[in-house]
């Protein structure tokens, strides 16, 4: 057999095993050894080519390197970019652990634990995540909920993508959603919610209730950064969602509920318990219902109500006081009025009193203003026919 031309790498077979084995150099003078995972040389050929110029050319992870990149591997990379952003939706368990939405669920199915590493990354890919998808949907999960991991997952490779770890990112393609959620709360429904939740819970509810703040920023809140005597919390920038700073005005049934807090240090609000406090209280006023999971005794499914339907309700209730919609988009932190406009919802009655509202207001138009109106629309009309209305006025 013709020796193999020095710097092109090559293909033996080892005992015991069908395949080519593909062996070449890396640019630092490594050895690396591949199995083809096929018997046909040609195969094998072309598989050594490409694997050589990905490495050499590209300067991407060798497959052999591939397979000792694991699941925790691409957690921890997540985890990283999530800290060095400041992503304010990382959040930290009790037992100090770092988590996002959605990764939980992940590591559940990769079974990712501290003795377990969980599946290699040459594991993970598009049927991995659609067998991810059957397994979260036989447990009734809905798909905005199956989304928010399959965009962990799908981040997960991209990052290690960018840092040349793997060749190419698998797709993972995302569900369809339901439309946005239109829900909201009438003042005495939500008073009727307070009376079901424990008593460190309702400054935290009534503040996202009244000034449509979003969850995560009122839990960041200290108390230096709420004035009583003007009646304001100020919000600094590394506290919103949107990088901006703002003044919030609080409401007199807040301000009497922050007065009687004591100490008046640290954080403002008490979310102690909070989920299970709001699944509870939102049951118990028809406002919600819990639904008890088959082997889950002490994590039943929640259908109803949510915190961020708080800010929704905000928003609709400063704009049927008449406050006008620029202040409104301030106190909440609405940065575009796209995004306004999908919180600013409304109920049959609130249409059907913004037309009566325009019916009240014509009534007491001068009489020539409404003739006029009516002959505009009559122009339209053919020439005897409107010469006909006109005269039997």
């Amino acid at each position: 057999m013709p020796r193999r031309t020095k710097g092109l790498g090559s293909l033996i077979k080892l005992k015991n095993s069908p395949f080519w084995q593909a062996r070449f150099y890396d640019q630092m003078g490594r050895k690396i050894s591949i199995s083809t995972k096929t018997t046909v040389k040609q195969e094998a050929e072309a598989f050594l080519r490409r694997q050589m110029a990905d490495v050499r050319d590209k300067g991407l992870a060798p497959l052999s390197d591939l397979r000792r990149i694991t699941y925790r591997d691409l957690r921890a990379g997540l985890i990283a970019s999530y800290v060095e952003k400041g992503n304010k939706s990382l959040k930290t368990r009790a037992n100090g652990e770092e988590t996002i939405v959605g990764l939980p669920q992940l590591d559940e199915f990769f079974q990712y634990s501290a003795e377990n590493a969980g599946p290699s990354i040459v594991q993970i890919g598009t049927d991995m995540a659609r067998k991810f998808v059957a397994e979260r949907q036989a447990t009734g999960a809905g798909n905005a909920v199956i989304n928010r991991s399959l965009a962990c997952l799908r981040r997960m490779l991209r990052i290690a993508y960018e840092d040349a770890k793997i060749q190419n990112v698998p797709i993972i393609r995302l569900l369809k959603e339901p439309p946005p959620r239109r829900g909201f709360v009438e003042l005495e429904q939500f008073d009727e919610l307070v009376g079901w939740l424990p008593s460190h819970l309702r400054p935290y509810v009534t503040f996202l209730y009244h000034c449509g703040g979003r969850s995560g920023e009122a839990e960041l809140i200290e108390w230096s950064q709420v004035d009583l005597h003007r009646a304001v919390i100020r919000l600094e920038d590394d506290q919103t969602k949107n990088k901006e700073a703002r003044v919030v005005p609080l409401p007199e049934q807040l301000l009497l509920m922050l007065a009687a807090i004591e100490p008046k240090s640290g954080r403002v609000f008490d979310t102690t318990n909070l989920r299970k406090e709001w699944q509870r209280a939102c049951a118990g006023c028809g406002l919600g219902r819990i639904i008890e999971v088959e082997g889950k005794k002490y994590d039943p499914r929640y259908e109803g109500l949510t915190l961020h339907d708080m800010r929704r309700s905000a928003a609709r209730n400063l704009l049927l006081a008449g406050v006008p919609e620029t202040l409104i988009m301030r106190i909440g932190g609405w940065k575009t009025r796209s995004v306004f406009d999908r919180y600013a919802v409304a109920n049959t009655a609130d249409l059907t009193a913004a037309m009566q509202r325009w019916e009240d207001f014509a009534k007491n138009l001068p009489p020539q203003t409404v003739r006029y109106s009516l002959g505009k629309l009559e122009d339209k009309k053919p020439r005897a026919t409107r010469t006909k209305l006109l005269k039997s006025k």
